[in-house]
């Protein structure tokens, strides 16, 4: 299949990679061309704008926010005026539930497709294809892609014809990461004030109650305190709390925790943690209980 990729960060470079070696055949455009390189060397071809990269039946969006997204598609030599009626626009960004719906609306009438297909997984699980992807749009074009989501991921989830509830679904699945890392951190804060190593915690936790593979991964991270280099920022973790947030209050959803756990990014971004891992949430709590971190005033 004839397949652009637009946005070559650590997600999007591993599923480009994948799709090419599974062999279809890639045009990928990128801000910062040099991301872009090692694909050319195994035979994408490089787009100069994001128009160039919509010329085939389906493009690919992979970008880290509502702004990338908008420039990509709507801005001058975008994804939108150069898609072919019928082609398909898969966006597996997590954006808002508000783009979703006007880039599925503007989509409709140029007459193109639009299917939403955000995905759980941190970085080695795009490179090993081992993403989870939900999918929403009309079942013609969701069936069209599934190839595609075949190689990118172990399991698709097609959730519905309104593309828009795909992201919903992310962005509330991005909060309950985020309460659990908040939990997280809390609890190996307490146990560490009062000495408990923190490996035997952690061995103990993901060996009786919570067992659960985002318990192990940031569990894992927070033990170690190996927030370095991010699998996926804070500020971007920030931002997805606060996008649920908006998406909550227009369907007059209280969602208080999410409002605790947007103020606790706050907080680490105000501390200069943004491009750290958002499982440093940890360190906040760490702070807050006396304990030395690279945020304490002191440093």
């Amino acid at each position: 299949m004839q397949v652009g990729f637009i946005g070559l960060g650590h997600m999007g470079s591993a599923m480009a990679a994948n799709l090419l070696a599974a062999g279809h055949a890639l045009t990928v455009y990128n801000r910062t061309t040099a991301k872009a390189e090692p694909l050319l060397g195994h035979g994408a071809q490089l787009a100069k704008t994001p128009g160039e990269a919509a010329r085939g039946a389906v493009v690919i969006t992979m970008l880290a926010d509502d702004r990338a997204v908008e420039h990509a598609v709507f801005g001058p030599d975008g994804v939108l005026a150069a898609l072919a009626p019928g082609a398909i626009h898969i966006s597996m960004s997590t954006i808002s539930v508000a783009l979703a719906e006007r880039l599925e609306a503007a989509h409709q009438e140029k007459r193109q497709e639009f299917v939403s297909a955000p995905v759980f997984g941190r970085p080695e699980a795009a490179s090993a294809a081992k993403l989870f992807i939900v999918a929403a749009g009309r079942p013609e074009a969701i069936a069209t892609c599934r190839p595609l989501f075949d190689v990118l991921g172990q399991r698709t989830f097609q959730i519905g014809d309104e593309a828009p509830k795909a992201n919903l679904v992310k962005l509330s699945g991005n909060f309950l990461i985020a309460s659990v890392i908040e939990a997280l951190g809390e609890a190996f804060a307490l146990v560490s004030k009062a000495g408990i190593d923190r490996a035997q915690y952690l061995d103990i936790l993901i060996n009786t109650l919570f067992g659960a593979p985002v318990y192990k991964t940031y569990g894992a991270l927070i033990a170690e305190e190996r927030y370095q280099p991010p699998g996926f920022k804070a500020k971007l973790g920030y931002k997805d709390v606060r996008l649920a947030l908006s998406a909550a209050q227009s369907l007059e959803v209280p969602m208080p925790l999410a409002s605790l756990i947007s103020d606790r990014f706050l907080a680490l971004l105000a501390a200069q943690g943004g491009d750290l891992d958002w499982s440093a949430l940890a360190l906040i709590a760490k702070r807050d209980a006396g304990g030395e971190t690279p945020l304490s005033p002191s440093d």
